[in-house]
This record gives C-alpha cells, sequence and structure tokens, in this order.
C-alpha cells in the first residue's frame, strides 16, 4: 500500500513540474500579430516580449509604441500599467503620445525655431508656437521598421530613418531603438542616432503610468526624484534659462512625497504655470553613466517603479492636460492626472540656451542614450 502512495505522489509531482515548465516556455515564447494598416495600407505590427517572471510589454510598430506593460503587485498579480488604447485606430484617432518614441526633439523648442552653425531652422509647429516632441509628424506618428526579433529572445530592435528637412530637421538621421526585458522585471530603452549633416536630437519614450492600474488618479503615488535643481518656466512652458534649487519649494522631490501633497500648491508660480508638474528636473548626479533617478511608489498594491538613465535631466508631467476624451483600453477614461511620465532626456529648448548642456550631434559622431524601468513590489 505504501509503495503504491508513493507512485502516486511521485506521479502527482512529475504532472506539476510538466506543468511548470509548459508554463515558462508559454512565458518566454515572444510573440509578433498583426496591429492594423495605415490609412495607406503600410502593415502595423504588435510584438510581445515576455519574461520568466509573467511580465509582458506589447509594443507597435507605430511609433514603437508600448501599447501595454504588466506589473505585479504585492499578492504577485500582474495588471497593465501604462496608459494606452485597445486598437491601431485609437491611436491614428489621436492621442497624447501614450507610450512613444518621441524625436526628432522631445519637448518643446521655443517658437520653433533654432540657429546652428549661422543657419535658422524653422520647425513644424504643434503647440501654440512652439515645436513639441518632433512636430506634427513626428517620430510617433512613423511606421518603425524591425531589424531584429526573435522568438526565443525579449528584445526587439527598430529602425527607423528621418530624412534631411523632416518636420524642418536638417539631416539625414537615422535612429535605432533596442527594447529589452529582462527577468528582473525591468525594461531597457536603448537608443542610437547619427546624422550625416549637423542636427539636434533629443530622444525619449512617453509612457503613461498608473501603478494602481487603468482608470485611477496617480496624486497618491509617492515620487523620488534625485534632483537638486529643475529649470522655471514661462508661461508657453518654455524653459527660462535658469537652474532654479528644489529645496524649500514644492518642487523637492530628494526624498518621497504624494503628488497630491503640493500639486495644487499655485501660491508657487510654476504650480500655477504648469498647471501642476510639468517641468524638468536636473539631476545631481549628472555624468553620462547609468544611475537610479527616480522611484515611485503606490500603497494599494505595492507597486514600486525604479528609473536609471544615462541622461541629465527628467521631464516629470502628471497628467495635468489628459481631458477624459481618449477612451483606452477596457473602456478606461483617461481623464487629467490619472497617468504621470517620467521622460528622461537633455533639457527642453537646449539648442536656443547657450548655457544647457548641447544637444548637436555632428556628421562622425554617435547619439547613444539609454533608460529602465524596473518594477517590483511589497
Amino acid at each position: 500500500m505504501k509503495n503504491i502512495l508513493y507512485i502516486v505522489l511521485f506521479a502527482v509531482v512529475l504532472s506539476a513540474c510538466g506543468t511548470n515548465e509548459k508554463k515558462t516556455e508559454m512565458i518566454n515564447s515572444n510573440s509578433k500579430s498583426s496591429f492594423g494598416q495605415m490609412p495607406d495600407g503600410t502593415a502595423v505590427d504588435l510584438y510581445s516580449l515576455k519574461n520568466s517572471q509573467g511580465m509582458v510589454v506589447d509594443i507597435s510598430t507605430l511609433g514603437g509604441t508600448i501599447v501595454s506593460w504588466t506589473a505585479p503587485d504585492k499578492n504577485g498579480n500582474y495588471d497593465d500599467i501604462t496608459l494606452g488604447m485597445d486598437s491601431l485606430q485609437g491611436y491614428l484617432d489621436g492621442v497624447p503620445f501614450f507610450g512613444a518614441l518621441v524625436g526628432r526633439y522631445g519637448n518643446r523648442i521655443a517658437n520653433g525655431k533654432f540657429s546652428l552653425n549661422g543657419e535658422e531652422y524653422n520647425l513644424a509647429t504643434n503647440n501654440g508656437v512652439n515645436a513639441l516632441h518632433g512636430g506634427l509628424k513626428g517620430f510617433d506618428k512613423k511606421v518603425w521598421q524591425v531589424s531584429d526579433f526573435e522568438e526565443n529572445k525579449a528584445q526587439l530592435t527598430l529602425h527607423l530613418t528621418s530624412p534631411d528637412g523632416d518636420e524642418g530637421y536638417p539631416g539625414e538621421l537615422k535612429v535605432k531603438v533596442v527594447y529589452t526585458l529582462n527577468d528582473d522585471n525591468s525594461l531597457k530603452i536603448d537608443y542610437e542616432a547619427t546624422t550625416d549633416k549637423a542636427t539636434v536630437v533629443n530622444l525619449t519614450n512617453h509612457a503613461y503610468f498608473n501603478l494602481a492600474g487603468l482608470g485611477g488618479s496617480i496624486v497618491d503615488h509617492e515620487v523620488m526624484i534625485a534632483a537638486d535643481k529643475f529649470l522655471p518656466v514661462d508661461k508657453g512652458l518654455i524653459p527660462t534659462g535658469e537652474l532654479a534649487d528644489v529645496a524649500g519649494t514644492p518642487m523637492d522631490f530628494t526624498s518621497f512625497h504624494k503628488i497630491s501633497e503640493r500639486i495644487n500648491d499655485t501660491t508657487f508660480d510654476q504650480i500655477a504655470l504648469g498647471g501642476g508638474y510639468d517641468h524638468c528636473w536636473v539631476f545631481t548626479d549628472n555624468s553620462s553613466d547609468m544611475k537610479l533617478v527616480a522611484q515611485v511608489k503606490e500603497a494599494t498594491s505595492g507597486r514600486i517603479m525604479e528609473v536609471y538613465t544615462t541622461e541629465p535631466a527628467v521631464q516629470f508631467y502628471t497628467g495635468n492636460f489628459l481631458t477624459g476624451s481618449a477612451i483606452g483600453k477596457n473602456g478606461k477614461v483617461y481623464g487629467k492626472r490619472t497617468g504621470f511620465c517620467l521622460e528622461t532626456q537633455h533639457f527642453p529648448n537646449s539648442p536656443n540656451q547657450a548655457n544647457f548642456p548641447s544637444t548637436v550631434l555632428n556628421p562622425g559622431e554617435t547619439y547613444s542614450s539609454s533608460t529602465m524601468y524596473k518594477f517590483s513590489a511589497e
């Protein structure tokens, strides 16, 4: 009788092991599917990157857009934590850069103009009189080419060639972006670019996060940004050129603060001008090393997000201009402050500010930048 019992128990163990192996194989099986067609008939694909922990990141070739991204809560449950749309048509109808790669120049350039090597360039303007995130048809609205993808490797390599004069920018720019999903629940984004003529470049990803899940407010999230200075802006949200201390102001996130704590303090002019937080923070460590620059915690889910980058700054944006007009995944309404962004980058309007770090890229040089978002829970 004991021998029969041992045999049965052994069979159960073997069966469980087999199930786990199948589960691991399923999780690690990255895939490609159709996401529809552009109005001109160009095919758009959706790539799913999956790691051994259960994290899934879906990326569209339209804009290199992160369409969805799951992360674990304190109970081990994975939920989508980034704002996006259910279909390609949702993006074609117009969204505020949800999850997209932005360029050539992330953030704002004043009056849509800059001078380089004695020549003035006029850019497409799409934010009042200013150029924002690359213009009317920036990198977020272009279909990227895939040059490397394997079903057994959670990595996707995208390429885009931006012709000379694209949205007013000089030089033919060749861009490469690599998304790598790691088993420690981190997603690394590596950017490279080369040009045949002097130009300006500032690339980033514009993911909107909500660590509590989609549809609710983000104001109870706690934020830390390792920056002792920020860039004050004017009424057009263009940096004035000053680097101001965060100490003693609502812009001080050198220790954790809830977003709600000071976001409505309109007695501070910068909060009033931005309608909340929509500013660039300058890291205390201004090296090009990969460093931890920000952390976000959400108490209900227990989720924690860490941000690492080689960039000198980050635009922290709290979804102040989300209006609820975008109906997203599973019918979720994306209203005011239902998502936040941490867009690692160089400074806004650098081409017009001689005292800001240069964003000029010359022929023979390679633009290189890396950012990583890592998730855990407690």
